[in-house]
């Protein structure tokens, strides 16, 4: 999965043109950002196309999205056990007719609880520290005390001042589960870590538990739909499924897919559909590989949809899935640059950089193409990512291939957002080189994720017998894949080989995502971190990891360097053939941790090159950055699907946008909340 990354701190440059569904020219530029608080800014995305699709399509699409909506809570209680309380005590004082919603405490609060609603919890959406609010804790107390006690999450027996004292320190106390994720080194990444995907247990009790679980080279991914906890002095698994965790939500869930396998548009498309509600009703992992194989057959449906336990990241160990639902409609014009680099995904693997025996003798059925995002849930909301390459299982990739997205109205939209923010102005510091980012930096970007998701977590294989990376890699799985990924698109961005099947008009391009890349690695990315702390997430860390280890390795060529220009630093590539020539040497090496399972090494690469920061560079990409009077991270408010009626019968299914980001979280939760708060 690629998040938006240097879209989100506006290195993309101009506009994408595009049509919406009626087929007129997309206006939505001067209304594309629908708010902002903190860091963050709320984006509308449009759906073009929509109106087109046929009655069925529609009807597919509305059970789909409500599928992925009755979901909603789950997140919110996997990126902490409090996370649903806290949500509902909020959601019980913005809906409390008597709370008085103005003046500069409620501000403060109003901002928290946006905050909250951005990140699905009380932990930031892409650093994991927790947030606390800025207002006093005894406003907050007089607010709960004005709401009506049977709209509060209280516990049985439970007053209004007993839960307050309960409360306020789980939501005040910024050293109560300080760290979501914790990677710091040398530390138990499990009992530090605030997630609830364990409770009462040690990093090295979890290890040593799947560990005994079968391992032949095609095993489902043990752990990654449950929670472990000790019970009895024995470690067992809480399995999210109907009549399990999460069953009231899972069951509604089930209730839409059920609804929606009828009008399914061909055969895999509903046998996909078909496995992934028995999935969710048992929880059998083998039954989530069946879904996976059939997802991947499906090939021609208008209509694609995400929806499960997918990503790790939220896992410090990478094993436990988090809730998301993406829903999409097929972008034709789009589809064919990401699909003549798929047609062409052999030939990647050929002629990449990597050591013979680490390459796949057969690339196998990878279908990629462009989607227009319909709506989003859980872990891809409100923040979501701009590429997606599934299933994530290593032997199912080998055996029947990969989907590779990309999500074409959501970079659409952050582009928008982004033109004539000045960002480029303030950090590139060569008048030539800002020229050619600014005509190339969006297609650059585009080719990037496309081959990131469709040709970079494809590559490569690892060697028998050495096991899947959460077990070789650990609690560095996750940022050397993305590592490895970004890689395969930085090595082949500056081939002609882009040029000769017609995706690129020159490798002008690929100078300007180096340009791009490398700026943002060494720099601007640090616009994300707070001064004196380290990296802490994947992504963050994979970039630094391959900026700084091409910068060290290039030293004695001067292949890129700091320079600086009337006390202000730029990035400076001086030989783009040399850099691409070390990416293509640290894919190889990354490559070879991954199929070797070389834990040692691969530590070494990312506590050397992806953690620690220069205070120094920090201070000043901070005040530059500050200056422009940006906000680093987006997100969006999501559209929603209205069926309409007729004597019981769906005859229609409209399409509407909203501009309120509040009160959507706030129709949400009266909406999509199946789940009691976890106390």
């Amino acid at each position: 999965m690629l998040l938006a990354s240097s879209v989100a701190i506006g290195t993309f440059y101009s506009c994408h043109s595009s049509e919406n569904s009626s087929g007129s020219s997309d206006t939505a530029s001067a209304q594309v950002k629908v708010d902002e608080f903190a860091d963050l800014e709320i984006l509308r995305y449009e759906v073009p196309g929509f109106d087109r699709l046929s009655l069925q399509q529609k009807k597919l699409a509305y059970y789909l999205y409500q599928a992925a909506l009755s979901g909603r809570d789950i997140i919110y209680d996997q990126r902490g056990k409090n996370n649903l309380t806290i949500r509902k005590t909020l959601e019980a004082i913005f809906n409390n007719a008597k709370t008085e919603k103005s003046g500069a405490e409620w501000g403060k609060l109003k901002e928290y609880a946006g905050r909250f609603w951005f990140s699905n919890g009380a932990h930031h959406h892409y650093s994991n520290d927790k947030f606390v609010p800025e207002c006093n804790p005894d406003y907050f107390a007089d607010l709960v005390k004005a709401c009506d006690p049977a709209n509060l999450p209280l516990l049985d027996g439970e007053d209004t001042e007993a839960f307050i004292a309960r409360i306020t320190p789980v939501i005040f106390d910024p050293k109560l589960g300080a760290k979501m994720v914790n990677l710091t080194e040398g530390i138990d990444h499990v009992a530090l870590s605030s997630n609830n995907f364990y409770e009462g247990v040690t990093q090295k009790e979890v290890e040593d538990f799947y560990n005994g679980f079968p391992h032949t080279g095609q095993d489902p991914e043990w752990g990654l739909n449950s929670k472990v906890v000790k019970e009895q002095g024995q470690l067992t698994e809480k399995v999210w499924k109907s009549g399990g965790m999460y069953g009231s939500a899972i069951d509604r869930m089930i209730s839409w897919l059920e609804k929606a396998i009828p009008l399914a548009e061909n055969p895999q498309q509903k046998q996909a559909l078909t496995f992934l509600t028995e999935y969710y009703k048992t929880g059998d992992l083998k039954t989530w590989d069946e879904y996976n194989k059939a997802w991947v057959q499906d090939t021609t449906g208008v209509i694609d949809f995400a929806n499960g336990f997918i990503e790790v990241y939220n896992d410090a160990i990478g094993i436990k899935g988090s809730y998301e639902a993406v829903l999409s409609l097929k972008d034709f014009e789009s589809t064919k640059r990401i699909k003549a680099i798929a047609d062409d995904a052999q030939w990647f693997e050929d002629n990449s950089p990597l050591i013979p025996e680490h390459k796949k003798k057969q690339v196998k059925g990878i279908s990629a193409k462009a989607i227009t995002v319909i709506a989003e849930a859980g872990d891809a909301a409100p923040s979501t990512p701009i590429g997606i390459n599934l299933p994530n299982s290593d032997w199912l990739r080998k055996d029947y291939g990969s989907k590779s997205v990309s999500l074409s109205n959501i970079v659409h939209a952050y582009n928008e957002s982004s033109a004539n923010s000045g960002f480029l102005e303030e950090f590139v510091g060569d008048t030539a080189k800002l020229a050619r980012m600014k005509k190339y930096g969006n297609l650059a970007s585009d080719l990037h994720t496309d081959m990131h998701e469709c040709i970079g977590h494809a590559s490569g294989q690892i060697n028998p017998g050495v096991g899947t990376t959460d077990k070789t890699l650990k609690s560095y799985a996750s940022c050397l894949e993305e590592a490895r990924a970004d890689l395969v698109a930085l090595y082949y961005i500056l081939d002609p080989k882009l040029v000769e099947i017609g995706v690129m008009p020159s490798v002008e391009v690929g100078k300007a995502e180096y340009d791009s890349y490398l700026m943002n690695g060494l720099m601007t990315q640090l616009t994300r971190i707070k001064p004196g702390d380290q990296i802490e997430e994947a992504h963050m860390r994979n970039r630094a990891l391959n900026a700084y280890w091409v910068y060290e390795k290039g030293k004695a060529e001067n292949v890129v360097s700091f320079e600086k220009q009337e006390g202000k630093t730029y990035v400076q590539i001086n030989d783009y053939e040399k850099l691409r020539t070390l990416f293509g040497d640290l894919l190889r090496e990354i490559q070879r941790i991954k199929s070797e399972g070389d834990y040692e090494a691969g530590k070494n690469l990312v506590e050397t090159y992806g953690v620690q920061v220069n205070p120094e560079l920090h201070k000043e990409v901070w005040e530059r950055y500050a200056k422009l009077n940006l906000r680093p991270y987006k997100g969006f408010v999501q559209p929603k699907l209205i069926a309409v009626e007729e004597n019981g019968e769906i005859t229609d299914v409209k399409l509407e946008y909203t501009d309120d980001f509040y009160r959507q979280m706030l129709e949400y939760g009266k909406e999509y909340s199946f789940l009691p708060p976890i106390n």
